[in-house]
C-alpha cells in the first residue's frame, strides 16, 4: 500500500510540474488618443468706420461760405447738423461735413427751369432721316411701265425663269433688296436715356459763362477768375447742373449763385446784378442764369470760380480754348 501510494503521490508531481501557466490576456479598452485641439482661426477685424470730417467754425463765416469751402449744399449741411436758422451760426461750433447715420434730408422745393431758351433747339436727332435711307422704291430700269408690286415681281421672275402659270401662288414682294439676298431683320436698339442735370461722373460739359476779356486770371487768393462785361449782361450757367445757393449771404461775392454739376464739380458766379434762377432748379449748360453786374465789387464783371470737392480750380483748365 505505501508503495502504491508513493507511485500516485509521484504521479500527481509529475503532471504538476508539466502544466504550463495560462497566458494573462489584458482585456481592458486601449485608452483614447489625445484631444489635440486645432489652433482657433484667427477671424479678420472689421474695417474701423472711416471718421465724419468736421468743421469749426470761425468768426465772420457763414453756413454757405463753409458749404461753398467743402463743395456742398448749405441745405444738406444744415440738415446735417440739425440747424434750422441758417443765418444764426455760433463761433465754435463743431459741424459734420457728411451725412451722419439716420440724417434727414435737405429740403426745399425743386421749381421748374425756366421756360424761355437762348435760342431755338434744332429738331432732335430721332427725328432726322439717317443718311442713305430709302425713301421710295426704285422703278425697274427695263421697259417704261406703271409701277406696281406685281410688275416688279414679274420682271425680276421673267430674269430668272418663266413667269408663274394662274392659279399659282402669289410671287412673293421683292423689295429693294437683290434676289437670293436673304436680310435679317435690325434688332430694335434701345432708345439711350438722357442724362438728367448733375450726374456722380467726373466729366462735366464745360462753356464759358460768359463772353468779355478776362480781367483777372487764376490766383489761389482770389480762387477765381474775372471776366470783363457790361451791366445786365447775360450770365450763363456754364454747365447743367442744380442751383445749390442763390442770393448775397457771402461777405465780399454779392449776389452770388452757385451750381453743383455732380459730386465732383460745382461752379460758381458771383457779383450779379440780378439773379434769375431759385435755389435747387435744375439748369441746364448755357441758360440765363442771372445778369452781370458790380455788387459788392468796384466795377461790373463776374467773378467766376469752379470748385473740385470744394477746392478751387483755375476755371482754364476744365473751359474750352476762346
Amino acid at each position: 500500500m505505501t508503495r502504491i501510494a508513493a507511485l500516485v503521490l509521484a504521479f500527481v508531481l509529475a503532471a504538476c510540474a508539466a502544466r504550463q501557466p495560462a497566458p494573462v490576456v489584458d482585456r481592458l479598452p486601449a485608452p483614447a488618443p489625445p484631444v489635440v485641439e486645432a489652433p482657433a482661426v484667427a477671424q479678420p477685424e472689421a474695417p474701423a468706420p472711416k471718421p465724419i470730417p468736421t468743421h469749426t467754425v470761425k468768426r465772420g463765416e457763414t453756413l454757405a461760405s463753409i458749404a461753398l469751402q467743402y463743395g456742398l449744399d448749405y441745405r444738406e449741411l444744415a440738415a446735417w447738423n440739425n440747424i434750422v436758422n441758417p443765418n444764426r451760426l455760433e463761433v465754435g461750433r463743431t459741424l459734420v461735413l457728411a451725412a451722419p447715420t439716420g440724417a434727414p434730408a435737405a429740403t426745399g422745393a425743386v421749381t421748374s427751369p425756366l421756360t424761355t431758351p437762348l435760342a431755338t433747339p434744332g429738331p432732335p436727332i430721332e427725328a432726322r432721316p439717317l443718311a442713305n435711307t430709302p425713301t421710295s422704291k426704285v422703278e425697274p430700269r427695263a421697259n417704261k411701265v406703271p409701277f406696281t408690286d406685281r410688275t416688279l415681281s414679274q420682271m425680276n421672275a421673267a430674269e430668272s425663269g418663266p413667269s408663274p402659270l394662274a392659279g399659282d401662288a402669289p410671287p412673293p414682294v421683292v423689295t429693294s433688296t437683290p434676289p437670293g439676298t436673304s436680310v435679317a431683320p435690325a434688332p430694335a436698339q434701345p432708345e439711350q436715356e438722357k442724362p438728367s442735370p448733375g450726374t456722380d461722373s467726373e466729366d462735366v460739359d464745360w462753356m464759358w459763362p460768359a463772353k468779355g476779356k478776362v480781367l483777372a486770371p487764376f490766383t489761389e487768393a482770389s480762387k477765381g477768375m474775372d471776366i470783363a462785361g457790361k451791366k445786365g449782361a447775360p450770365v450763363l450757367a456754364a454747365a447743367s447742373g442744380r442751383v445749390v445757393y442763390a442770393g448775397a449771404g457771402l461777405r465780399g461775392y454779392g449776389k452770388l449763385v452757385i451750381i453743383k454739376h455732380n459730386e465732383t464739380w460745382l461752379s460758381a458766379y458771383a457779383h450779379n446784378d440780378n439773379i434769375v434762377v431759385k435755389e435747387q432748379q435744375d439748369v441746364r449748360k448755357g441758360q440765363r442764369i442771372a445778369e452781370m453786374g458790380a455788387s459788392d465789387t468796384d466795377q461790373v464783371k463776374l467773378h467766376f470760380e469752379v470748385r473740385r470737392q470744394g477746392k478751387p480750380v483755375d476755371p482754364v483748365k476744365v473751359l474750352p480754348a476762346m
